[in-house]
C-alpha cells in the first residue's frame, strides 16, 4: 500500500473512504512483489497496480464491490492454473493472492499518519493481518520510526497482547528495511491468536558506521552487511581507508571520524560503531555521537581504556545520561579472539539492544523466545533508552 501513499494521504486527508487491493502472496513468477496495491475511491478513480496490467480489470470490480457493499475483506486468488484467472490475463506463469478490504480515514487515523510519513520521506512500517480469524482480516497497525505503535479507533478485536506482538514484528522489519510476511501469536497465553502479517515496509537499508580501519572492521563490515545494513568504513589515515582493504563495505571514507559524523545522515536504527581505541579519534567521535538520535554506540577497548575514555568524555561536558549510552567495551562476552568471533561479539549486542535481549542462553529459560518490547522491559533485560 505504501506504493501509492501520495494518493491515499491526500484521501485521508479529505477524508474519503477507498478500497485498497493488495498484493498479500506471490507464488511462481509474477509481475509485482506482495505489498504492491490498487486503491479505488467512490467515484471509481484509481490509482495503483496489482499485477502490471494483467488482473486490473477484475480487481478494480472487487474493489467497486466491496467499498459499496461494505461486508467485509475479500480473498482472491489469480493464477496460471486458473481458468478463469488465465482468462483475465495472468500468463505469467504464477499466481497472486489479493486481499481486498474498505477503508475509512475517520476510522483509521494511523494510516493517515503512516502515509504522511512516507510522503515525508521519512521511515514507516505498516503491518496488515492478511490471514487469521474473519474478524481480525485487514486489521493493520502502524510502526514509527521513533518506536511508536498506533492502531485505529476500531481496534478492539485486537488484544494488547496481539498488538503488542504485532507491532514488535512490524519495528523488527521496519529496522531491516524490507517488507516481509510474518507470522505471530500462538505461542503464549497471553497472545492466544496465530495470524499472518504483511509488514509494509518504507525505509532504506539501516546504516553501521565503523570508525577505524582495521582488521576488526573488515570482519564487522562482512558481518553488518550479512544483516543488511549499509555499512560505511571511516578512518583519517587515507593509506588505511581503502576500498581494497574493505571491499565489503557500501563505502569508504578517509576523513576525520567526528567530521565524517557531524555530516553524514543518520536515524534512530544507526549504530556507530567505534574501533580506533585511539583518543584523540575517540573523544570527539563519542561526544558527538552520544548526542545524536541513533540506536547504538559502541566503543572497542580495554576496561583500563573504557575508564580513562569515560574520565575524558566526562572532563569534555558529556553528562552521565549520555554517557550511559556508550557500549564498552563493544559486545558481548563471547570469549572471541579473532577478528571474525570479535564481529559476531559486536552483531550480537547490537541485535540484543535494538529487541531488549537478555544476551543469555535460551536454554534453561522460561517463557516466549519471542518476547515483546514490554515484556523485556518487565523482565529487566535492558533499558528502553537509546534502543535501535
Amino acid at each position: 500500500m505504501l506504493n501509492i501513499a501520495d494518493t491515499l494521504h491526500r484521501w485521508c486527508r479529505e477524508a474519503r473512504p477507498f478500497a485498497l487491493a493488495t498484493v498479500v502472496d506471490v507464488h511462481g513468477s509474477a509481475p509485482l512483489p506482495a505489498g504492491t496495491s490498487v486503491a479505488v475511491d467512490a467515484d471509481g478513480t484509481a490509482v495503483g497496480s496489482v499485477s502490471g496490467g494483467c488482473v486490473e480489470g477484475e480487481v478494480y470490480e472487487l474493489c467497486r464491490q466491496v467499498l459499496r457493499e461494505d461486508d467485509g475483506p475479500r480473498r482472491a486468488r489469480f493464477g496460471y492454473s486458473d481458468d478463469h484467472a488465465f482468462a483475465v490475463g495472468l500468463t505469467c506463469g504464477g499466481e497472486l493472492d489479493v486481499l481486498v478490504q474498505r477503508v475509512d480515514p475517520a476510522t483509521g487515523p494511523h494510516l493517515a499518519a503512516a502515509f504522511a510519513d512516507v510522503v515525508a520521506g521519512r521511515p514507516a512500517a505498516v503491518a496488515q493481518i492478511v490471514d487469521g480469524p474473519e474478524e481480525l482480516l485487514g486489521r493493520t497497525v502502524y510502526a514509527d520510526a521513533a518506536g511508536g505503535t498506533h492502531h485505529g479507533t476500531h481496534q478492539h478485536a485486537l488484544t494488547d497482547a496481539l498488538r503488542g506482538e504485532v507491532g514488535a514484528r512490524a519495528h523488527a522489519l521496519l529496522r531491516a528495511g524490507r517488507t516481509a510476511r510474518a507470522d505471530v501469536g500462538g505461542e503464549y497465553d497471553g497472545c492466544p491468536e496465530r495470524l499472518t502479517l504483511l509488514v509494509h515496509v518504507h525505509a532504506s537499508r539501516p546504516r553501521m558506521l565503523v570508525f577505524g580501519a582495521v582488521d576488526f572492521a573488515d570482519a564487522l563490515s562482512r558481518a553488518g552487511r550479512f544483516l543488511g545494513y549499509r555499512v560505511t568504513v571511516c578512518d583519517a589515515r587515507p593509506v588505511f581507508a581503502t576500498t581494497a582493504r574493505f571491499p565489503h563495505a557500501d563505502e569508504v571514507v578517509a576523513d576525520w571520524p567526528h567530521r565524517y559524523l557531524a555530516r553524514t545522515e543518520v536515524d534512530p536504527r544507526t549504530a556507530v560503531c567505534v574501533l580506533t581505541h585511539d583518543a584523540k579519534f575517540d573523544i570527539p567521535l563519542l561526544r558527538l555521537a552520544l548526542g545524536l538520535p541513533v540506536g547504538y554506540v559502541g566503543a572497542m577497548g580495554s576496561r583500563r581504556t573504557h575508564d580513562e575514555r569515560l574520565r575524558l568524555l566526562s572532563e569534555a561536558g558529556v553528562s552521565e545520561e549520555r554517557l550511559a549510552r556508550l557500549r564498552s567495551p563493544i559486545g558481548l562476552d563471547l570469549g572471541a579472539r579473532t577478528p571474525e568471533e570479535t564481529a559476531v561479539s559486536i552483531v550480537a549486542e547490537i541485535i540484543a539492544h535494538a529487541h531488549q535481549g537478555t544476551g543469555l542462553p535460551l536454554t534453561g529459560g522460561a517463557g516466549s523466545i519471542h518476547r515483546t518490547r514490554a515484556q523485556a522491559r518487565l523482565a529487566g533485560a535492558v533499558p528502553s533508552a537509546g534502543r535501535l
